[in-house]
């Protein structure tokens, strides 16, 4: 009963802290390890003590999963290279760089337990910097690179981790480690693409909303279940699997199917990364008493922890440094490429008109120059400066994943206790001090996020060329209804007027102007209120089935979804 009244007790607190983080300034996730740490010292509150694995094979896999199938996969390639570097490199050089400090200060401690130690500690957590970016209104490409990082650096952290460890048994040599490494990544990825196509298959042949979306809560641990099982990396699994659901979900799958996935997978997002952090700091006291003074004191352990946060810090400095300058090189060959790109869509063109070239074939050669076009102009537009790198070198917060692994560390390994509080005290300087301080650094930096303006006029481009593909269907002679027979023209006019009439409203609010259209948002949002609460009459007189009142409900969400979508960002008038 204990545990089920704080399990209560802990939804409320996140609940509660999320909706008055923003008006605070601070991260929900940097308020929550701090209310865990206070009620982890007042009296009666149980001694809590989480099994690793399930953090790491129960909680950990959806997390990662909500958050990639939300990734953009165009956008996760184009910046395949940051993400890379920061989440593979990064993680192997500051694991072996921090594990052999810890060595060199630790007698007793092998150097694969260091090493091991080390990638415990070396995988930041995306999600209080994300919060505070996406809050403050980060350039979307900066936003992207640190979730992209969070995603895979995970993966690279714990495959190195069980490489270490097996290594302090004397297990492996080197070489073995090193391959090992590789054939976890290679059969991660590779299982993350058959079951993220899989599923995305079984799913679109389901037209249940609720059916569909209680299948997508069994997708990450179907791709990492079996990947664990075979000795490759389980959480890259799912982010690969993440990431094709994701992409292929507005081809595959109905609007009723994403807007109820949607709703889901972010509530369930929304626990589990915000319970997590509240266990991180409930769970301090527990650490505590299990450290033993006699070969590594506490403040010693908490010493250690900053000392290895200050190294970190460095570490991810100076290796943002060249990265960074190797972007900026990216961005300025770009910007030599775009001439030759644009020439040769241009002979393309002269080529579609010669009789002897196959339509087929120009077609692909289009579409794959146009994407090159397109990746050059997002280098151009979108290049990260050192402003940004600034931020990527200062966003290295450790979060729940890092205490998890420590705890995952072997029972007989020398100074354990202290080892955990060491992975524990980096997780919380880093979040409170890097995060806590991370809003002040990017407001005196300057950085600004996309302009909404130029939102709002891209919008209304991609409004209109996807309208007169639309239109261009009913000027086809052939359009004929289900039974065969033909259209009324008073429909296919209808029909017309609606496509119409959403371009216009798509361009008035790329105007910034109130004109008729706003007007009909709002008269027909005040109608559709109405109806609401007639809808609410009704079913308290009870005069209609249950099943005809929720067909009627969501009608009128649909509608007001939609209209809020035309409104601009917010969704308000």
């Amino acid at each position: 009963m204990e545990y089920a009244i704080l399990g209560l007790f802990g939804v409320l607190a996140i609940v509660v802290v999320a909706r008055f983080a923003p008006r605070l300034g601070v991260a929900s996730p940097l308020i929550l390890v701090v209310v865990g740490i206070g009620a982890s010292f007042v009296p009666g509150v149980p001694e809590i003590v989480v099994p690793p694995e399930l953090i790491l094979s129960v909680v950990l896999p959806p997390i990662l999963y909500a958050a990639a199938v939300n990734v953009p996969l165009v956008d996760f390639r184009r910046n395949l290279k940051a993400i890379t570097g920061l989440s593979v490199l990064l993680v192997i050089v500051s694991a072996f760089i921090t594990g052999f400090a810890l060595y060199l200060i630790l007698p007793d401690l092998s150097l694969p337990a260091a090493i091991a130690l080390g990638a415990v500690i070396s995988p930041p957590d995306a999600v209080a910097a994300t919060s505070i970016g996406k809050r403050l209104g980060l350039p979307p490409r900066l936003v992207t690179v640190l979730e992209g990082e969070g995603l895979v650096n995970d993966a690279t952290a714990l495959v190195l981790l069980r490489s270490a460890i097996a290594a302090s048994a004397g297990a492996v040599s080197l070489g073995e480690v090193a391959g090992e490494f590789a054939y976890a990544v290679a059969a991660a990825i590779v299982i993350g693409i058959a079951v993220g196509y899989a599923m995305v298959w079984v799913r679109s042949k389901l037209d249940d909303p609720i059916l569909n979306t209680t299948l997508s809560f069994t997708v990450p641990f179907l791709a990492f279940l079996p990947a664990e099982e075979l000795n490759a990396s389980g959480v890259l699994a799912v982010v690969v699997a993440g990431l094709i659901t994701g992409h292929n979900s507005a081809r595959y799958f109905s609007s009723h199917d994403r807007i109820a996935e949607r709703l889901n997978w972010r509530t369930a997002q929304f626990v589990l990364e915000n319970g997590v952090f509240l266990l991180m700091g409930i769970e301090l006291r527990t650490l505590i008493d299990q450290v033993e003074a006699d070969d590594l004191s506490v403040l010693e352990a908490v010493g250690l922890g900053i000392l290895a946060s200050i190294l970190l810090m460095l570490i991810r400095t100076l290796f943002v440094i060249p990265l960074i300058a190797v972007l900026r090189r990216d961005q300025r060959r770009a910007k030599g490429q775009e001439r030759y790109l644009d020439s040769a869509l241009r002979k393309l063109d002269d080529r579609e008109h010669d009789e002897d070239s196959s339509p087929a074939n120009t077609k692909r050669i289009r579409r794959f120059l146009t994407r090159q076009r397109a990746d050059v102009s997002f280098l151009t537009s979108e290049g990260l400066g050192w402003r940004g790198g600034a931020v990527i070198a200062w966003s290295g917060m450790r979060g729940v994943v890092t205490l998890a692994a420590a705890q995952s560390l072997p029972t007989d390994i020398p100074y354990r206790p202290q080892l955990i509080l060491i992975a524990f005290t980096v997780a919380v300087v880093t979040l409170l001090g890097n995060g806590g301080t991370l809003p002040f650094l990017i407001r005196k930096l300057g950085i600004v996020g996309t302009d909404p303006r130029a939102d709002r006029a891209e919008l209304a481009t991609l409004i209109n060329e996807i309208s007169d593909v639309g239109l261009a269907t009913l000027d086809n002679p052939d359009l004929l209804a289900e039974n065969g027979g033909e259209f009324s023209p008073d429909v296919i006019q209808r029909v017309r007027e609606d496509s119409v009439m959403r371009s216009e409203s798509v361009a008035e609010v790329r105007s910034g102007q109130p004109g008729p259209h706003q007007q009909h948002r709002i008269l027909r949002l005040r109608v559709l209120q109405a109806e609401r609460d007639a809808l609410l009459d009704a079913r308290a007189t009870g005069a209609y089935s249950s099943r005809v009142m929720e067909r009627a409900q969501n009608i009128l969400d649909l509608e007001e979804s939609r209209l809020a979508q035309l409104s601009g960002p917010s969704g308000r008038q």
